[in-house]
């Protein structure tokens, strides 16, 4: 009976996989039918009412267009219209003057910016804004996507500046401080290896290394090293943020000074090496609407919580599913919650139109950008909208919290290495670091419990997994692809991507396994 609940349990996920990676069906045509799957497991298995059901879906819509979608949009229109005005024609100028090597590049934009634009925004902006920007310096649009979903597992925990995390503590009763500590000591390996990984993935294989040696070690220490210490002794908001920033200034430094000399061609991105007969003024012209979002993002946020809390109140929670928690009736099913204003997408979508009037653009021309911009990506929208009904319909038909259930029965004490695999599957099927951490982090506490484990290192696994799972998560994937142009390509991209997930598992399980008998977990 178990292996059958783990096994209908399962069964949209097990189509999404056949589907995009067997198959290699576009996400667009693949995710509308896992809707179908899930919805025919729920209502032969688990005998959900229909209009239960139905209610469902309206609600994984409506939480897929905001602020997911919105997110995903305002990022799209922002690097569109800055192509539109020109600018980034400057800001590809810009960037090559520091370094016309690709592989130093990608670490500037893709490592040091993305978990900066993760641990201030989140939703998907780590991912959208430098692949947009890295394939329009030209970059192979494959390479960069897998590369970024690579480097934004380990900053998922702490993105949102620090929601995640603090979700996750909510849903586990578990004390913050310590789920941050114990998330960094999980991760803190794979996350030092991170840009290698990166120099490997955009280089072509082991051979980008060469050279590349001393910089993506300092890339990574002066990322890593912050984090870890932020991680500890301030919490869960800042471990991103300020790791990215002294990462940024370190590699830029770095780079001009030292890695200045003749590039492969394989390696060179762009002519380089021109002089800039720009002004400052008209630098900062032509980063406008990115250093409006991070202004926005940074005052917005809860680092600044007189302006945030007045925001925060602009926001609704609405009852859409009309149904029960089929896994546990007497549960509250909830509300979807809507913020209104202080959400990244509206911060986004303001710098960009600020910042396009700021290099000239007429309103017409704005608008004109962000219309074609919404056109441009309705096969995105129909695949995130699709993947977010089907996660509402597993969810609250307690087809996800089975497959964990068996999961913790069938491997006893040895659940620890399994840990990890939990947050995996509640991120392919949400998308999200704070749904994985809602969503299972009580089930991993009682876990820990019932086989004398402490509860906040296995919740600490659950956000590292969930950080993982983002790299196959058809939502996340659909992403990547719109920023980078390669929409309808998402099977390729996660068939690709496959790899890394189950090495990045069974490195967390190991960890998470071995962890107490090393002494690293924090008590």
């Amino acid at each position: 009976m178990s292996i059958l609940k783990l096994i209908l349990g399962l069964v949209p996920i097990i189509w999404l996989i056949i589907a995009l990676s067997g198959l290699k069906m576009p996400g667009f045509k693949a995710c509308p039918i896992a809707i179908i799957f899930a919805a025919a497991v729920a209502i032969g298995y688990k005998h959900m009412a229909i209009p239960h059901v139905a209610t469902a879906i309206v609600e994984g819509i409506c939480m897929a267009l905001w602020p997911i979608l919105l997110v995903i949009i305002a990022a799209l229109f922002v690097y569109a219209l800055v192509q539109e005005t020109g600018a980034m024609d400057k800001i590809k100028a810009m960037l090559t003057s520091v370094s016309v090597d690709k592989r130093v590049l990608a670490i500037i934009i893709g490592w040091g910016f993305g978990c900066f634009m993760e641990g201030m925004a989140g939703f998907g902006t780590a991912v959208a804004i430098p692949a947009a920007i890295m394939v329009g310096m030209g970059f192979d649009p494959i390479p960069t996507v897998i590369s970024l979903l690579i480097v934004n597992t380990t900053p998922t925990a702490f993105g949102s500046v620090g929601v995640p995390t603090t979700s996750l503590g909510t849903a586990s009763g578990l004390d913050v401080m310590m789920l941050s500590g114990n998330t960094v000591n999980i991760q803190f390996v794979l996350q030092f290896i991170t840009p290698f990984l990166m120099v490997i993935v955009i280089g072509g294989g082991l051979k980008a290394l060469k050279g590349m040696i001393p910089f993506t070690l300092l890339a990574s220490l002066s990322f890593t090293i912050p984090n870890f210490i932020m991680a500890h002794f301030a919490g869960s908001e800042l471990p991103d943020i300020v790791g990215s920033i002294i990462c940024m200034v370190c590699c830029i430094v770095y780079a001009a000074k030292f890695m200045q000399g003749d590039v492969e061609e394989e390696y060179r991105v762009g002519k380089g090496g021109q002089k800039l007969d720009l002004t400052v003024s008209e630098g900062v012209k032509a980063w406008a609407p990115f250093i409006l979002i991070f202004i926005l993002l940074l005052i917005t946020s809860k680092l600044v919580p007189f302006i945030q809390q007045p925001l925060s109140v602009f926001k609704s929670s609405i009852p859409i599913y009309n149904g029960i928690e089929y896994y546990d009736p007497s549960a509250d099913p909830g509300m979807a919650s809507f913020a209104w204003v202080n959400t990244p997408g509206i911060w986004i979508i303001l710098s960009g139109i600020i910042g396009g009037l700021i290099q000239g653009a007429s309103i017409g021309k704005i608008f004109g950008v962000l219309g074609n911009t919404i056109k441009n990506n309705v096969k995105t929208i129909l695949t995130i909208c699709s993947v977010l009904a089907t996660a509402r319909i597993m969810v609250h038909s307690g087809m996800t919290r089975d497959v964990a259930d068996v999961l913790v029965l069938i491997t006893g004490n040895f659940y620890p290495l399994f840990a990890p695999l939990v947050g995996v599957l509640g991120a392919f099927v949400t998308g999200s670091g704070t749904s994985t951490g809602i969503l299972f982090g009580s089930l991993q506490s009682a876990a820990a419990t019932q086989i004398g484990a402490a509860p906040g290192w296995l919740c600490a696994a659950n956000s590292f997994g969930a950080g993982v799972g983002k790299m196959i998560a058809p939502s996340n994937v659909a992403l990547a692809c719109a920023s980078a142009g390669l929409a309808g390509n998402e099977s390729k991209i996660m068939s690709q991507s496959i790899k890394w997930v189950v090495a990045f598992v069974i490195l967390g399980g190991i960890i998470t396994f071995v962890g107490p008998m090393i002494g690293i977990v924090v008590m």
